[in-house]
């Protein structure tokens, strides 16, 4: 059994959750907005090109401090993005 989130629901529940689409679109905009590529953002990061994809396609979660490196990366604010995707609702 999975990492269970408050109220019994588990944590792969969240991929492909309303919230986790829109902070992927989040993500691929701001990089495309940045004017950077995958690989240059990956380079940034120090990670391979396919972390980058992985979390563009949706197929890998993202955590707070993960969310805060990309953030630095591209050049966006985390803490207003992250007040912007907590009005999503769930479900």
């Amino acid at each position: 059994m999975g990492c269970l989130l408050p109220g019994g629901e588990s944590l792969s529940r969240t991929l492909g959750s309303p919230r986790h689409r829109a902070l992927v679109e989040f993500v691929i905009k701001e990089r495309k907005a940045a004017g950077l590529t995958q690989m240059q953002v990956a380079k940034k990061l120090r990670r391979y090109q396919s972390y980058v994809t992985l979390l563009e396609t949706g197929q890998r979660r993202l955590d707070v401090v993960e969310f805060m490196e990309i953030a630095d990366a591209i050049g966006f604010d985390a803490p207003a993005a992250i007040k912007r995707l907590y009005k999503i609702p769930k479900k």
